[in-house]
């Protein structure tokens, strides 16, 4: 599947922990503005592949490239001189939601900012007012603005997940990569949580990439669905496409049982 005008393009990529394939010659390309599911069986590849698209990963040295907003990420297992500037475009939703517990929400938030104010400045807490403004408008749009004072790690997960969408609003991201980040979440959480989501997604035009183990979320909130079993994509396509029998065929015949 190719768009015109894709953001993200991954081609044939590899990636080997030890004696374990986890990505094998994935290739996958994303368009401006798209929402995306990956979905798979544990173990399929789908957060090697996000974190490979993010450069926390780098991929085999044999052959494959990462490219994101025209700028070479990766190329034959190393990243390139393209990557920092590409880099601070790309948003990171961790499922643990990767906050600095022992700062107030705010803080965490404003930190979204170091790319552009410089990691000193930060450090010291001297936000310009840009930043505060931005900061608390991000808490606002997510919902958490009354939690900004407080400690990161006496908030529920979902607050804390709000922040950390929160965070990539001030990072000024403009494509998302969300690694699970429902996951932990209870489920009045988890779809505040993919509700935000989607509001960027259609509002802003933000390109978002989104693992999730929940296929009904997955088809409720997306229009295209990426699967991976294995280590391979075994389905590209939209959601209206992706039946019981290509269900089955990624999760294995289990899946009938669990619904």
């Amino acid at each position: 599947m190719t768009f015109p005008a894709a953001v993200i393009s991954v081609r044939n990529v590899s990636k080997r922990f030890g004696s374990t394939l986890a990505l094998d010659g994935v290739s996958l390309e994303v368009g401006r503005g798209e929402m995306i599911a990956l979905i798979g069986p544990s173990g399929s590849g789908k957060s090697t592949l996000l974190r490979t698209v993010a450069g926390l990963a780098t991929i085999d040295a044999g052959g494959g490239t990462v490219t994101v907003f025209g700028e070479r990420l990766q190329e034959r297992g190393r990243l390139m001189d393209g990557f920092p500037r590409a880099r601070r475009r790309i948003g990171f939703i961790f499922q643990q939601f990767n906050l600095v517990g022992r700062l107030s929400l705010f803080t965490n938030v404003a930190l979204g900012s170091l790319g552009r104010i410089g990691f000193w400045r930060g450090l010291l807490g001297r936000w310009p007012i840009e930043v505060r403004t931005a900061a608390m408008a991000a808490l606002v749009r997510v919902g958490v603005a009354d939690r900004a004072g407080q400690r990161a790690n006496t908030l529920s997960g979902g607050q804390q997940q709000r922040g950390a969408i929160a965070r990539t609003l001030v990072q000024q991201a403009e494509v998302v990569l969300a690694d699970e980040p429902v996951a932990s979440l209870d489920p009045v959480s988890a779809r505040n949580v993919m509700d935000i989501l989607k509001d960027l997604n259609r509002v802003d035009g933000m390109t978002i990439l989104v693992t999730l183990h929940q296929v009904d979320y997955a088809l409720r909130y997306c229009d295209r669905v990426v699967a991976l079993k294995a280590g391979c994509i075994v389905y590209d396509g939209p959601t209206s496409g992706l039946r019981q029998d290509a269900l089955v065929n990624i999760y294995g015949p289990e899946f009938q049982d669990a619904f």
